[in-house]
């Protein structure tokens, strides 16, 4: 059994979310799920979290949510903005994504988890 922890951004209402939780799980990793709906990452966390996926906060939006229709469609704002909109709206953050030591990769589909098994 391997002790090392992987985080997993994770909505426990969403498939992916589960099946990455259960592959990193099967590899005999511990498991930190969490749960950012419920405590939202700061913009200081979340400037980290992009830092390890090499992402820009605006690739980070999941824009089919309703939020986001609501208030930023056809907007343009600058990558701070767009990181105070996450702190504001976290269920716009694409999930899931798992986070192993300094590196993060967004996990859609599940399998791209296998990247950090190798």
């Amino acid at each position: 059994m391997n002790k090392e922890t992987i985080a997993i951004y994770y909505n426990p209402r969403c498939s992916k979310c589960r099946d990455v939780a259960a592959l990193v799980s099967e590899q005999g990793y511990n498991t930190e799920l969490v749960k950012y709906l419920d405590i939202p990452p700061n913009k200081k966390e979340l400037s980290e979290l992009l830092h390890k996926l090499g992402m820009k906060p605006l690739e980070l939006i999941r824009k089919g949510e309703e939020v986001f229709k609501q208030h930023f469609v056809g907007r343009t704002l600058s990558d701070d903005e767009w990181l105070d909109a996450l702190v504001a709206y976290p269920m716009l953050m694409e999930r899931p994504i798992v986070v192993r030591g300094e590196k993060a990769i967004m996990a859609r589909p599940a399998e791209k988890v296998w990247q950090f098994f190798k």
